[in-house]
């Protein structure tokens, strides 16, 4: 009986431990790749000739409402800075975020027009 019970309590351990241990990291790992590539679709195709290569962080957040919503943008061109938050703010990422960054910190390159 005794040999039973240990049988049952290591089969149980292990049972738990499998599962526990399979969690899904394709899914955290996605979750920056699909707000870098929502981010990369709103900015596109500016409004204004650039004359030169102008390189920019933007600090994000993401709300509950799955909304990119602008912190800060630190880049010295005014224009570029406005660009961004106008395409940006509340505009929603089309699938819901569950990760557990509500934070993230991109770069963001503006190449010169052509």
């Amino acid at each position: 009986m005794k040999t039973l019970k240990m049988f049952v309590l290591i089969a149980t351990i292990a049972l738990s431990s499998a599962v526990s241990a399979s969690t899904n990291p394709i899914e955290e790992a996605d979750e920056p790749n699909l707000i870098t590539k929502t981010v990369s679709k709103l900015l596109e195709d500016p409004y204004f000739q650039l004359n030169e290569d102008i390189n920019a962080t933007v600090q994000i957040a993401i709300n509950k409402d799955n909304e990119i919503v602008v912190l800060s943008v630190d880049t010295n061109d005014e224009k570029v800075g406005d660009f961004i938050k106008n395409r940006l703010n509340y505009k929603k990422v089309p699938q819901n975020v569950v990760g557990s960054l509500n934070y993230y910190t991109l770069p963001v390159r503006m190449l010169k027009s052509q």
